[in-house]
């Protein structure tokens, strides 16, 4: 290690635009980012520092030492020294060839170019030159490169959209906007170069939602926000370009800063090596110190005598001295114990399975080329030990594609066909889909499988038409024209985008919008409705509405929302088709469908016109505006009349309710983190089956202080064991209620299913007081935890507070940037290589396409890993002991002389080349070839190879000429020609070998027939099933339909009917022809490509025959 002046600890930041000079002097960070651990000069020295902090390694190099004392070593140095050289070396190879690519990887990023303004011209520059304070111009698709103050963009007054994918996990579009007098720069070169404003702000953090600061520029000072800034990882979307001022670089960026610090990772075997070794060191000295009494007692007994007979000169040794010496000859006669060659043969099996994952065909995913990657080879067998999976939700488990499901209109359910019996029955993928190639304006990859909606439509059903209308005219989304003249829809939102399309299939088409007006084309016929009000969407009134006039001269509210805000709103005319639309709600949420309510009033003018001026009134107001312009939204938004309901689907991934499945049947339990809101992540959880509604009880612990929290934490548990349960008795009162604590109970003394669901405030309020504790034995009872909206900081927090509470063994797995904490904190860290960048793959231990392939990495290989692992160890260490506990027992008829019953080179050449290659073929592959009824083509070249490579080198070391090289080191010439034709060796051998297998294949085969393993009984069923007739499979049933819940589809952000209002992003005339690589975007091909690639019969059907066969 080398000294640096440390950096002094930042308080605020001082920045000045174009002014490098100037900025360098506060030692601001560079944007390089490192994640290696060497250099070329640090390698050397720094490896062999980490691999002697490794017990063994600094034990042979002990024994080295000692071997190198003439007086009590009886072996040569090179017996120790060998093997040592060999685990040094193939351990600095492993560990250089891992950072090789992790060096790689920090290029492929810093060597990225981004367009710089410097000395007055933009220039191409590496990400890593980029410099604190530089102008960077960033173009439509492009990850931004460090942390951005936003000066001005392609959009009107200075707007620009990004995705945050990377940092929070959403993909809808958010809206960042420069400050006034920055914007009008717009893309002149020469005065974004004459720019020279200076911005004072916070120090780097991890807070993603925060941003304070000031730009102080012609002599007037602008405050900061985080609408002003664009962070690294995020990518600029819908926006041709942008000019941002960089104020974090590299590791000061807050995407850097939420991404924890990388830990040494190490499996369970491991630890436990450490510990035999310790107990073996411990027995190797008992051993050493029964030899040396044993050696004192001959010294004082026979040693004179021998002295005389062999006419030694010598004077009389001290009995004590000389067992002394012995115990030390000893220790280094029986270190085999303990190989080190023990070390690399776990490494070359760790490096064995993880090959087997790489090429695991089961495991590789055509749709992107991508196959399996154990990015370590050092976690294998930790694999088998998962206790929890925590995931993330967006593009983890789902596809983050919406698609248009079904619909309820008029109390009539379209999406469902009924057979001659009258039975419904779900859509399958062999219906054939609503044909839309009649109609040009349609997207193509939109699918309907219900004719006899597109018969209403044409019947000309009111309901029908003004359910679509609704569709087409109650949204914030932004249309524009490519230059072939295709219609392309922004979107802030995949949910937004899904029912847009939808009308927009149905004949119902969005064309334009201006902040007065909404065109829509009706069945062919161009439409424009004047548009006066737009009620924007928020987290609290959960709906959107907007009140616009027909060319007929009416006054209409249409209104979209959660289905529990509108139905308290709709008019007592509506109450029957309410409790049928309700009923149907509650088939759409049993299929885990996300659902929208759809109502809509006739408003008079003349109130109409009353209710504006108010509003207007309250707009003004400078006190209670938000309290006053929300009642007046309550007011209007009342005596709706409802059209019905819609259902979109939130794709999952393929495969992703068979693993959760299979996972919980492994008594893995499964935490879903996220950044999304609650009501997302609660419609996740049914489509997943993580929810149901056969469960006791949902907690939602949503409290805004530490009080509240502890509250909702006590009331939950009580409603767990009931509130007289005797487990609680006396402790709620007898406790102050700010140091009431949950009392600790076992897992084991819950009876039903359970599901925790907290928010990422409260969350923050249990992780930052003394109520985690709480928080965690209550999580830890629950079936199913989902923590909503938390940052990637929060969800390593909880990943570490399972961790190191918990004792077990956790797993973390995420697409995106915002993930890669938890996946550095949890013992083993998955990155999917989805649609949010490779900065989760980056940071894993093993990564792949879908999180299906979690099921099969974790039952399949960690599984054997684990297995193999053991049985190894268990192998090893038995040749081991019984090649070494000879020296002990022959101690005895040698006068406890520490004298060697082999020579040295079979001691040396023992265990890394006579008796390796079977332990690592057991290790490697043991359960694919090897535990078989017969022998395979791996079982004759290890066995025989073995044997023969034993042979060839003896003979080697017992002829003429290796005699005539080195007489001094291979004195024994033609020993092994004479010994091998005498009868009696090969006798012994023979029966050496039968003694030594019988009993073994004795107790196995009584083993199986008395006490068969599973495996066994596994391989009898096989055998049994072959002979017998195919079992025949149950007939899948329909799902059943469950009780409704609230779970609305509507993943929008407040704001943007204000902008759409204001026409802040309405574009001045026709923009340059789109990329089409926007996102999201309605027409994408692969928006909606997969529209019935999963329906719930065919999962309904999966679910039943799993629990047959189970």
């Amino acid at each position: 290690m080398f000294l640096c002046k440390k950096k002094p600890c930042e308080v605020e930041r001082i920045v000045k635009a174009n002014d490098r000079e100037y900025n360098e002097k506060f030692q601001y960070a560079d944007n390089r980012i490192h994640t290696s651990k060497y250099s070329i000069i640090t390698f050397l020295p720094i490896n062999l520092f980490e691999q002697f902090q490794r017990v063994a390694n600094a034990y042979f190099l002990f024994l080295l030492i000692l071997q190198l004392i003439p007086e009590i070593s009886s072996l040569t140095w090179f017996t120790t020294i060998v093997p040592l050289v060999l685990v040094i070396t193939m351990t600095a190879v492993k560990d250089a060839t891992d950072d090789y690519f992790r060096h790689k990887s920090d290029n492929q990023v810093n060597n990225r170019q981004s367009e710089v303004l410097i000395d007055g011209k933009l220039q191409n520059e590496k990400w890593m030159n980029v410099k604190v304070g530089d102008i960077i111009k960033l173009e439509n698709n492009q990850f931004v490169a460090a942390d951005l103050l936003l000066l001005s963009s392609s959009e009107p007054h200075g707007l620009c959209y990004i995705e945050t994918a990377e940092l929070d996990g959403e993909t809808n579009l958010k809206v960042r906007h420069a400050l006034s007098v920055t914007s009008e720069l717009g893309a002149d070169i020469s005065r974004l170069a004459r720019f020279d404003g200076t911005v004072v702000c916070e120090a780097p953090n991890n807070k993603l939602d925060k941003f304070v600061g000031v730009l102080s520029w012609k002599d007037s000072k602008h405050s900061l926000n985080n609408q002003k800034i664009i962070l690294r990882g995020c990518i600029l979307r819908n926006t041709s370009w942008c000019f941002g001022m960089v104020i974090f670089a590299g590791p000061d960026t807050k995407l850097i800063q939420n991404s924890g610090k990388t830990k040494f990772k190490r499996t369970s075997i491991d630890r436990l090596m450490n510990t035999l070794v310790l107990w073996i060191f411990g027995f190797l000295a008992c051993l050493g110190i029964i030899l040396a009494i044993g050696n004192s007692i001959w010294e004082n007994q026979v040693g004179g005598q021998f002295r005389t007979f062999l006419f030694w000169n010598e004077e009389e040794k001290d009995s004590i001295f000389s067992g002394f010496l012995t115990f030390w000859s000893y220790i280094i006669i029986l270190n085999t114990v303990v190989p080190i060659s023990l070390y690399v043969s776990m490494e070359v099996i760790r490096l064995g399975h993880s090959y087997f994952i790489n090429w695991d065909r089961k495991m590789y995913y055509s749709g992107k080329a991508a196959p399996a990657e154990a990015r370590t080879t050092t976690l294998n067998e930790e694999l088998g030990q998962i206790e929890y999976v925590f995931s993330d939700k967006t593009g983890t488990l789902t596809q983050n594609i919406m698609t248009f499901k079904k619909c309820s209109i008029n109390g009539r359910i379209y999406g469902e066909v009924c057979d001659d019996t009258v039975q419904k029955k779900e859509i399958t993928k062999e219906k054939e889909p609503v044909d839309f190639s009649g109609k040009p304006q349609a997207a193509r990859s939109f699918q309907f499988f219900d004719q006899s909606l597109m018969e209403s439509i044409k019947l000309g059903d009111p309901n029908v038409h003004e359910f679509f209308r609704l569709l087409a005219l109650c949204h914030t989304v932004m249309s524009e024209e490519d230059s072939t003249g295709k219609l392309i829809y922004q979107v802030q939102s995949p949910d937004e985008g899904a029912l847009v399309t939808a009308a927009r299939n149905c004949g119902f088409i969005f064309k334009s919008r201006t902040p007065e007006t909404i065109t829509i084309e009706e069945l062919g016929t161009l439409v424009t409705y004047q548009l006066l009000a737009f009620l924007d969407f928020n987290n609290i009134r959960k709906r959107m509405s907007v009140i616009v006039r027909n060319p007929a001269g009416q006054i209409k509210l249409y209104s979209k929302g959660a289905d529990t805000i509108l139905f308290e709103r709709l008019h007592p005319s509506s109450e029957d088709l309410l409790c049928l639309t309700s009923d149907h709600l509650g088939e759409f949420a049993g299929e885990g469908l996300r659902t929208l309510a759809i109502a809509y009033r006739d408003l008079d003018d003349k109130y109409f016109k009353e209710w504006h001026k108010m509003l207007e009134t309250a707009s003004a107001a400078m006190h209670g505006r938000d309290d006053q312009i929300s009642g007046l939204y309550e007011e209007i938004e009342r005596d709706l009349t409802l059209l019905g309901a819609t259902a979109i689907e939130d794709k999952l991934q393929e495969g992703v309710i068979e693993t959760i499945a299979s996972l919980s049947l492994a008594s893995i339990k499964i935490w879903v983190l996220t950044g999304d809101k609650q009501e997302t992540a609660v419609n996740i959880g049914y489509a997943c089956n993580m929810l149901t509604e056969d469960m006791n009880d949902v907690f939602v612990i949503a409290g805004n202080t530490v009080g509240e929290v502890r509250e909702e934490l006590r009331k939950a548990k009580g409603s767990l064991f009931g509130q007289n349960n005797s487990v609680l008795n006396g402790h709620v009162a007898c406790e102050k209620p700010q140091q009431l604590e949950l009392v600790s109970v076992g897992e084991d003394t819950v009876t039903g299913d359970y599901a925790l669901v907290i928010n990422g405030h409260s969350l923050a309020h249990a992780l930052e007081s003394d109520i985690k504790n709480d928080l965690l034995e209550l999580a830890c009872l629950c079936k199913t935890v989902i923590c909503c909206r938390v940052t990637p900081l929060q969800k390593a927090q909880v990943v570490e507070l399972v961790r190191k509470h918990k004792n077990a063994v956790t797993l973390a797995i995420g697409d995106g940037a915002n993930d890669v904490s938890m996946i550095k904190t949890a013992h083993i860290g998955v990155g999917i290589s989805g649609q949010e960048g490779l900065q989760a793959v980056l940071a894993s231990d093993y990564s792949f396409a879908q999180f299906k392939y979690l099921q099969r990495l974790l039952l399949v290989h960690g599984r054997w890993s684990y297995f193999r692992m053991c049985k190894f160890l268990c192998y090893f260490f038995y040749k081991n002991f019984a090649f070494t506990l000879v020296h002990f027992w022959f101690a005895f008829f040698c006068g406890f002389s520490a004298q060697t019953v082999y020579d040295q080179w079979f001691i040396t050449l023992f265990n890394i080349v006579y008796t390796s290659l079977p332990v690592l073929a057991m290790g490697i592959f043991d359960q694919i070839a090897l535990d078989t009824s017969y022998w395979t083509i791996i079982n004759h070249v290890f066995i025989w190879g073995s044997i023969a490579t034993y042979f060839s080198i003896l003979f080697t070391m017992h002829s003429n000429g290796i005699f005539g090289m080195f007489p001094n080191q291979f004195p024994f010439i033609g020993n092994v020609r004479h010994s091998l034709t005498q009868k009696c060796i090969w006798l012994v051998i023979l029966l050496t070998t039968v003694a030594s297998v019988m009993p073994v294949v004795a107790f196995r085969f009584l083993k199986m027939d008395l006490h068969p393993t599973p495996t066994d009984q596994i391989r009898r069923w096989q055998k049994a099933q072959k002979k017998a007739r195919p079992v025949r499979r149950r007939r899948p049933q329909a799902r059943r339909s469950s009780s409704r819940r609230s779970g609305y589809a509507f993943a929008h952000q407040e704001g943007y009917g204000e902008l759409i209002t204001s026409g802040k992003n309405m574009r001045a005339k026709n923009p340059p022809p789109a990329s089409g690589l926007e996102k999201p975007l309605c027409n994408s091909t692969s928006w909606l490509e997969n529209l019935c690639k999963k329906t719930t019969d065919t999962l309904s059907s999966f679910s039943q025959e799993k629990t047959v066969k189970l």
